[in-house]
C-alpha cells in the first residue's frame, strides 16, 4: 500500500480508541487528506466547500458529517476566512475513530457483531439529517467534558445511534479504490486551490494543467479517476454553488452574478444552473426566498 494523501496523524497513541479534536482557527485545515480513523465532525462556525470523492458541496454551522477510514477529503473555507484582515472565525469539533486500537479479538464477541457489520458496509462521506443530526450534534457539543469510562460510553452510544439511523445521506458515489500516494494527494491539493481561487475568471485546461506539472491529456486522465468529473464538471459545480450563495445572499441580478462567478456567457449559465440545480437561477431565488 502506498503512502498515505499528505499523511495527517491525529495526535493519539496507537492504544487510544478515541480522540476528540477542537479546531479553532480562522480556517480549517485546507489540504485534501486521509487517514486510517473514522471521522464525525460538527461545524459549529464558518463555512466553505467540503470536497470528498466525486462530491462537492457547501458547509455550514450546524452540518455534520461522518466519513468511513481513508476517504480523501478537505474542508476548504470560504476566501474571506483566510484574509487576515476579517474577524471571521472557524470552529469544529470532531471524533476520530481507531478500530484497530480495539484489536481483532472484540470482533469475536458476539455482541460487536452488529458493529463489525455496518463499518463493512459503511463507506464514504454522510450528512446526518433529521433527528441523529441534532442528538449527535448536541453530543458533540459537550464530548470534551467527558472523560474515561463516560467517553467510551458516550462513544458507543454515538455509534449506537449511528448504526439505527436512516438519516444517514452518502454524499460521494464514487470510493477510492485504493489509497491516494502522498505525491498524488499534495497535486490535487494544489490543482483544487487553485481552480477555486481562480474559478471566477475564464480557467484554461492548459494553465491547471501546468499547475499539475502534467501534459493536458495525463492531467485529464488524472482528474477524472480522482474525482469523477471532467475538469469543466467540476469548475462549473464550483461556479454554480458560488451563484447559489449570491442569489440567496446579494441583491446583485442574474446576468451580474453570471460573470461574477466566472460564466461568460448567461445563456450557457441559465442552461449549467438548470441541468446541475434543476431549475433556472430565477426559480432558485424565488422559491428559497419567496420574491
Amino acid at each position: 500500500m502506498g503512502s498515505k494523501v499528505i499523511p495527517f496523524k491525529i495526535p493519539k497513541s496507537s492504544k487510544e480508541f478515541v480522540r476528540f479534536q477542537v479546531d479553532a482557527e480562522k480556517h480549517f485545515y485546507d489540504k485534501l487528506h486521509q487517514h486510517p480513523e473514522w471521522q464525525l465532525t460538527m461545524i459549529l462556525e464558518g463555512r466553505g466547500q467540503l470536497m470528498v470523492g466525486d462530491y462537492l458541496g457547501r458547509f455550514e454551522p450546524g452540518d455534520v458529517f461522518l466519513f468511513s477510514a481513508n476517504m480523501p477529503h478537505v474542508f476548504r473555507s470560504d476566501p474571506e476566512y483566510f484574509d487576515p484582515q476579517s474577524d471571521k472565525l472557524s470552529l469544529g469539533h470532531s471524533l476520530f475513530l481507531d478500530f484497530e486500537a480495539l484489536g481483532k479479538g472484540v470482533w469475536e464477541v458476539a455482541e460487536f457483531f452488529p458493529l463489525q457489520q455496518w463499518l463493512h458496509q459503511t463507506k464514504g462521506c454522510y450528512a446526518l439529517e433529521g433527528g441523529i443530526k441534532q442528538l449527535v450534534g448536541e453530543q458533540l457539543r459537550v464530548f470534551d467534558s467527558k472523560q474515561g469510562w463516560d467517553r467510551l460510553m458516550a462513544t458507543f452510544g454515538i455509534l449506537q445511534r449511528l448504526q439505527d439511523s436512516k438519516s444517514l445521506r452518502l454524499l460521494n458515489r464514487l470510493t477510492p479504490l485504493r489509497d491516494f500516494t502522498e505525491s498524488e494527494g499534495k497535486r490535487m491539493a494544489q490543482v483544487m486551490s487553485y481552480i477555486l481561487a481562480q474559478s471566477h475568471r475564464n480557467v484554461q485546461l492548459q494553465e491547471v494543467a501546468d499547475v499539475a506539472i502534467m501534459s493536458k491529456e495525463a492531467f485529464c486522465r488524472f482528474f477524472k479517476e480522482r474525482t469523477g468529473k471532467t475538469f469543466t464538471e467540476f469548475l462549473n459545480q464550483i461556479r454554480i454553488q458560488q451563484a447559489c450563495q449570491l442569489l440567496l445572499e446579494t441583491d446583485l441580478s442574474i446576468s451580474q452574478i453570471a460573470f461574477q462567478v466566472g460564466f461568460q456567457n448567461l445563456s450557457y449559465f441559465n442552461r449549467t444552473f438548470r441541468k446541475l440545480g434543476g431549475s433556472t437561477p430565477k426559480e432558485y431565488r424565488i422559491k428559497l426566498l419567496g420574491i
